[in-house]
């Protein structure tokens, strides 16, 4: 059976038995709680958790890509040394909210196993909860007595956290046979790996809260079956590397490394003749594969749906995983960038299922590539550090077996060559030697550098409130504020700032209010939020307002507008919705965003892919992927092909269809974002959209289109920041006063002769900057205690260029102490320090008291200013002085 086969033959069965097949979610989910999704049923998780009702049909089915490689649940430095684990994986889940229960649950996964996979049913067992005896009846109608056991909390029963839904779990175990298993746990029940778990069936029927655990009202089921292993077990593999799922990734990384890739049984019946110190260096160069193989596909994912190598959060696990594939390709001989060649495998093999990955697949590749580029300028020098330091290691702990890696070294190898501290960690694992992590974060904390691969949540707020009440009293409200700007509509509900639900808002307090009909569009895929306001409707033009409209939000699929309460609200009401004039000038930036969007794929190439966007009355912002900055012939063309669309006036057109009639007419749609079967689809001429946005009437009222700012938000990502409509007429209206201005200021007959003089100007500034740089290795300073002291006074130069020749100073000294003063429209004082015991901030304010100023900054970079030219020379002792006296300490 092809494991191209199981997928579908899983999700077949259960949508049979009446389950709604789900797409598999982002793996970045909607959940400050998580950094990825980890498991099947977050995307249901409100749903059993009750803040949202139940769907209809109230079963759902599933192929869930899950990552777990940071927060709560990281396998990342499992991958390669266990024969189960990965970054990234596929659990196939079948889901009843309130529906069937046990019985079902059993008797459909009993059948899946053995009539539809073909599982022996003579080497299938079954754990049950000890207490739940409801499942072993059940399971006895299946299998005999004697293969079903008893376990306890720790290993069959499960909760979503100290308090929510839980219950008793049931697993079912394949034996894999005794051949390769041969340790005192490999029993049935046993750690070893002979039984294996297959399927997880999770029966949740309690809620537990403060201690107490009650029976749900309407039990639920949540089960797991991992693709990866279900294909191993089939295929009679005792790893899941050594799969179908993962042969053509070995093949790849076999042409990359020409090094042989053997099996585990290959192995472990020794066929090939091995000697013990083959086998262990046979077993190393598996590791590395595995590890190569595994991190390709989760880069590869990762890559495809949107997240960027960053220096935090999720974009620094990505970062770190693919560091961690690139120094095992190191250690398997390869010395250029090779995982984008294991990428553009991943893609092919997986883009069947996972379109995104083959219409993606060339920027991937590029993104992937220059990122391991960036990796590859430095992990020589790092790895020559960190084997220096190992060797010096092992020779000292034949005397003394406490000893640690060095946290300095460790620290250094994180923080100037890019090792991430759990890559250092990794590459010791075989030596078990532990890093020194006291003076490792104690250089850390030092440098006030970034942290360990932190995650501190997304940073959204986790609402709580009373929304699965409204949506089961009223379901969804109703937006027309595609057809109007204005609405009388009836207030259904009025939250407090807590969203709890209230009868009524007395003036004076801040809300939520539920209109049945809104014309206020809620913050979505770009634009901010609708403000306004809220009127009596027979004296709206008497002025009598009932509340200000602060912002809209979607909760849940509740469309709730934030007010600010003028005169008494209750539910009931009747009010006049009136959406602010800027409304108008918001959907000219998004108007503007697509066309911008239809531009960057026109001008730079079909890999652009919206990473981001932010719509206000008088700007945009947009992020897209792209491996390099804009020229400004490029910004140039695109600014003039959006001003060409918008020229053209073309009529906005706006059709629903279905998702597949979008795809074939040529819609872009974002990762990531929900859509219906029916879809809406906005076009501009050849700028073709699924959007739900609100957007004008036709091109020509966009008016204009400035780009203000080009700029990088994280590697493979730019940022583009432009202006229409109002603000692009006050921003050309501001860069002609400019014009005029420097025209006036630099005593020209015409603008072009003063840039002439302009540059003539900047030309002996940098001649200047250039002269001072060069000079910065044959500053006169002084050795104090290992540290090159560096105080002076320098002439002819400005502060931002003494700045300048400060930082260079740091970059080329590995401990320096510099502090530089120069007169030009006063006095001012910059100062660096690297590596030294003396703080710039504190230094730099002390030598400005004398010259009777002030300033101060970081411990490594600070400024200051005086007034008092005649103490200059006193400052500089003093300077002088301070350092040498903390260096010396």
């Amino acid at each position: 059976m092809a494991h191209k086969d199981i997928r579908w033959l899983y999700l077949d069965f259960f949508q049979k038995q009446s389950h709604k097949i789900y797409d598999s979610m982002p793996l970045v989910p909607d959940d400050a709680s998580l950094l990825f999704t980890n498991a099947g049923m977050v995307q249901f998780k409100d749903i059993f958790t009750g803040k949202i009702p139940i769907p209809t049909p109230p079963r759902a089915t599933s192929s869930q890509l899950c990552i777990r490689a940071g927060g709560k649940h990281n396998d990342l430095e499992n991958v390669g040394y266990t024969a189960r684990h990965h970054t990234l994986f596929e659990m196939l889940g079948n889901f009843s909210f309130g529906d069937y229960f046990k019985k079902d649950a059993i008797a459909y996964a009993w059948e899946f196993v053995t009539k539809t996979l073909g599982f022996d049913k003579s080497l299938l067992y079954v754990t049950i909860h000890e207490s739940d005896d409801e499942a072993y009846t059940l399971w006895c109608e299946h299998i005999a007595p004697e293969r079903i056991k008893r376990m306890g909390d720790k290993d069959n029963f499960w909760q979503m956290g100290d308090s929510g839904p839980c219950g008793p779990c049931s697993e079912i175990y394949v034996d894999q046979g005794e051949k390769y298993f041969h340790s005192s746990e490999d029993y049935f029940g046993g750690e070893g790996d002979r039984f294996l778990e297959i399927w997880n069936l999770v029966f949740m029927q309690y809620e537990q809260k403060e201690g107490i655990r009650t029976p749900l009202p309407k039990p639920s089921i949540d089960t797991g079956m991992g693709l990866e292993r279900v294909v191993a077990l089939l295929e009679k593999k005792i790893n899941n590397f050594d799969t179908s799922l993962f042969a053509p990734l070995m093949r790849q990384i076999e042409n990359l490394t020409h090094k042989k890739y053997y099996h585990d049984d290959e192995v472990f019946d020794n066929v090939m003749g091995f000697s013990d110190a083959q086998i262990v260096e046979t077993k190393k160069i598996q590791a590395s594969f595995r590890v190569i193989a595994d991190h390709a596909r989760s880069v590869a994912f990762l890559l495809a749906q949107g997240v960027n190598f960053d220096k935090e959060g999720r974009g620094y696990v990505l970062r770190r995983i693919l560091r961690r594939a690139v120094r095992h390709g190191y250690l398997l001989g390869l010395q250029k960038p090779f995982l984008y060649e294991v990428i553009g495998v991943v893609c092919e093999e997986m883009g069947g299922h996972y379109g995104y990955l083959l219409e993606r697949k060339n920027a991937i590749k590029e993104q992937c590539r220059n990122e391991e580029e960036r990796f590859f300028e430095t992990i020589e020098s790092g790895m020559e550090l960190f084997s220096k330091e190992l060797q010096k290691l092992l020779g000292l702990l034949s005397k003394d077996k406490t000893l640690r890696f060095s946290g300095e070294v460790a620290f250094k190898l994180y923080d100037t060559y890019g090792f991430p501290l759990d890559l250092t960690q990794d590459m010791l694992r075989e030596y078990h030697i532990e890093v020194d992590m006291a003076s490792f974060d104690q250089c850390m904390n030092a440098q006030k550098s970034r942290s360990k691969a932190s995650w501190k949540g997304s940073g959204d707020a986790l609402k709580e409130g009373d929304f699965n009440e409204l949506l089961a009293v009223f379901g969804k409200n109703t937006f027309v504020g595609y057809e109007s700007t204005k609405a009388s509509s009836r207030i259904l509900a009025l939250l407090d700032s807590d969203f709890k639900r209230v009868a009524s808002l007395q003036s004076g307090e801040i809300g939520y209010v539920m209109l049945e009909n809104t014309p206020f569009y809620p913050e979505s895929g770009g634009p901010v939020g609708d403000k306004g306001e809220l009127f009596k409707p027979s004296h709206q033009s008497a002025g009598e307002i009932l509340a200000k409209v602060l912002d809209t939000q979607k909760y849940f699929d509740l469309n709730l507008s934030h007010i600010e309460v003028l005169a008494a609200l209750k539910e009931g009401d009747f009010v006049q919705a009136n959406v602010s004039d800027e409304r108008n000038e918001i959907a000219k930036h998004h108007s503007a965003t697509h066309l911008l969007h239809r531009s960057l794929r026109k001008i730079l190439g079909s890999h652009i892919a919206q990473a981001g966007s932010l719509v206000e009355s008088n700007r945009l912002r947009f992020d897209f992927s792209h491996p390099k900055a804009l020229s400004f012939e490029e910004l140039e063309s695109i600014e003039h092909d959006v001003n060409a669309q918008i020229l053209a006036g073309n009529p906005q057109m706006c059709e629903i269809m279905s998702i597949d009639e979008a795809k074939k007419k040529g819609a872009m749609a974002l990762f990531g974002e929900k859509y219906g079967e029916r879809v809406r689809v906005v076009s501009f001429g050849d700028s073709i959209e699924l959007c739900g946005g609100i957007h004008t009437p036709n091109t020509a009222q966009i008016g204009s289109f400035y780009i203000t700012k080009e700029s990088g938000v994280s590697s493979g990502v730019r940022r583009i920041e432009a202006v229409c409509g109002a603000a692009a007429y006050e921003y050309g209206k501001m860069a002609l006063r400019e014009i005029h201005k420097a025209k006036e200021s630099l005593k020209a007959q015409n603008l072009t002769q003063g840039i002439e003089k302009l540059k003539e100007h900047i030309s002996e500034l940098k001649q200047k900057v250039a002269k001072a740089k060069q000079s910065v290795k044959s500053f006169d300073y002084e050795e104090v205690a290992g540290v090159k002291l560096i105080v002076l006074k320098i002439d002819s130069l400005n502060s931002s260029e003494v700045k300048e020749i400060v930082d260079k100073a740091k970059n080329e000294n590995e401990r320096v102490a510099i502090l530089l003063l120069t007169e030009s429209k006063g006095i001012s004082i910059v100062a660096g320090v690297k590596n030294a015991p003396l703080k710039a901030g504190e230094w730099v304010k002390q030598v400005a008291s004398v010259l009777g100023g002030n300033g101060g900054g970081r411990d490594d970079f600070a400024t200051a200013g005086g007034k008092d030219a005649s103490k200059i020379s006193e400052a500089l002792d003093l300077a002088r002085s301070i350092a040498k006296e903390k260096l010396q300490d």
